[in-house]
C-alpha cells in the first residue's frame, strides 16, 4: 500500500500534467444557446446568418482591450450531444451570463445542429 507522501507526490504530478495541457487542446462541455448578433466584444459587427459564437465569460475573460483578446477570431467546433451534429464557428463575442463551457451561437450556427425552438442544448466543443 502506498504511503501518504507517495499519494501526495503522485497527485501533484497528475495535476501538473493536467495544467500543462494548453486550453486549445482540451474539449469542453456546457449549454448551447443562441442570440441575436451585432457588434461583439471583439470589435466587429456580425449578422445572424454568419457562423459565429459568443464564448462564455469565464473562458473569454481578458484583462486588456477586449478587441485584442487572443481568442477573438479563433474557431471552435461545437457538437450537439443529443444528435451528434457539429458546426464550426468563429469566436466574435463574449457571453457574460454563460457558465464555464457554455456557448451562445448565432441563429444560423444553432440551426446547423438543432431547431431554434429547442432553445438550449447540451454541447461539447473544442478548438479547431
Amino acid at each position: 500500500m502506498p504511503s501518504i507522501s507517495q499519494i501526495i507526490l503522485l497527485s501533484a504530478a497528475c495535476l501538473s500534467v493536467a495544467l500543462a495541457v494548453p486550453l486549445e487542446a482540451r474539449s469542453f462541455s456546457g449549454d448551447g444557446t443562441y442570440y441575436n448578433t451585432g457588434i461583439g466584444s471583439c470589435g466587429d459587427t456580425n449578422n445572424d446568418n454568419e457562423l459565429v459564437v459568443a464564448l462564455n465569460a469565464p473562458q473569454m475573460e481578458y484583462s486588456g482591450n477586449p478587441n485584442n483578446n487572443p481568442l477573438c477570431g479563433k474557431r471552435i467546433r461545437v457538437t450537439n450531444k443529443a444528435n451528434g451534429k457539429s458546426v464550426t464557428v468563429k469566436i466574435v463575442d463574449m457571453c457574460p451570463p454563460c457558465s464555464y463551457g457554455s456557448v451562445d451561437l448565432s441563429p444560423a450556427a444553432f440551426q446547423q445542429i438543432a431547431d431554434l425552438s429547442t432553445g438550449r442544448i447540451k454541447v461539447q466543443w473544442d478548438f479547431t
